[in-house]
């Protein structure tokens, strides 16, 4: 019998590569958005959800992120306590302020329908641990806590029902000033809100403020600074201009942690720095220290 070519071998091999069943390209697994963050202190690769179940402190370095308005009302009230009020007051556009080609009206509709709130405060009543407390907390997911008219108007409000009711005030902290959309309307809002908390202190209230990064501008400048006792979250920065203003102001390098609450505390600024998961212990604490009798 006649031996094959080799021609002919390589057309009749099972190895063949032209005779092999060509694979499915390999679909490539897509990562959905949002799942994962970088920790900005230790630079950690950490799980959203992790973070999240963490009251939004890195579980690496316990780098204290920015928490949402909401998100601080269910870990600082007892479940199902806290009682909103003032709601109904919504801002308005009172100079018919534009910028960029957009109205001052167009951008608040924007941020109440991003994140649900009316404006950059949620004031109610609740209570933290069995305590009933008048609280206001500063949303810095609505124009950075930004502080206008209605937000000074509701802070307002909520110290005048504490003063009615006799209540603790716990108000937490977090903007990156006054708002320029409303102009001297809003730089008004730091009088205003400085002289309901002289007469609240005339009746004998307690003010804790809790400051939270970042804490500046007018806020700073008024009732942030006028708590009974002042609580700082770590590292939080806390000032009027920031640091880089301040630097090319005067032209010099500012100290190692400049406005940090670490170092506003060392200076007597701030009274104390507690944990985020601390926080509502301590409330607590220091509402029973400073009860009267």
């Amino acid at each position: 019998m006649a031996k094959n070519t080799k021609d002919e071998q390589q057309a009749t091999s099972p190895y063949d590569a032209a005779a092999l069943p060509v694979p499915s390209p390999r679909k490539k697994r897509e990562v959905p958005d949002g799942l994962w963050m970088r920790c900005p202190n230790c630079e950690a690769m950490l799980y959203r959800k992790a973070v999240t179940e963490n009251l939004e402190v890195c579980p690496k370095c316990e780098h204290h992120f920015r928490m949402g308005g909401r998100a601080r009302v269910e870990h600082l009230c007892d479940p199902g306590s806290f009682e909103e009020l003032f709601a109904e007051i919504a801002p308005a556009d009172p100079l018919n302020f534009h910028w960029q080609g957009k109205s001052y009206a167009k951008r608040i509709a924007g941020e109440q329908k991003k994140t649900g709130y009316v404006e950059a405060i949620l004031t109610g009543a609740t209570y933290i641990k069995g305590r009933r407390v008048a609280l206001g907390v500063m949303a810095g997911d609505f124009l950075m806590g930004s502080m206008g008219s209605v937000l000074g108007e509701k802070l307002t409000r909520l110290i005048e029902y504490a003063t009615e009711h006799s209540l603790p005030l716990v108000v937490v902290c977090i903007s990156g000033g006054a708002r320029m959309h409303e102009g001297a309307l809003s730089l008004m809002q730091m009088a205003k809100t400085s002289a309901a908390l002289a007469r609240y202190d005339e009746a004998g209230g307690l003010y804790l403020a809790v400051l939270t990064d970042p804490t500046t501008g007018g806020t700073t400048a008024s009732f942030a600074m006028l708590g009974d006792i002042i609580i700082a979250e770590p590292n939080a920065l806390i000032g009027f201009a920031g640091p880089r203003v301040i630097a090319n102001t005067i032209k010099a390098e500012l100290p190692e942690g400049f406005q940090r609450a670490e170092f506003l505390q060392e200076k007597g600024f701030v009274d104390t720095i507690v944990h985020r998961k601390e926080l509502r212990s301590e409330i607590a604490r220091l509402i029973d220290y400073c009860k009267p009798g």
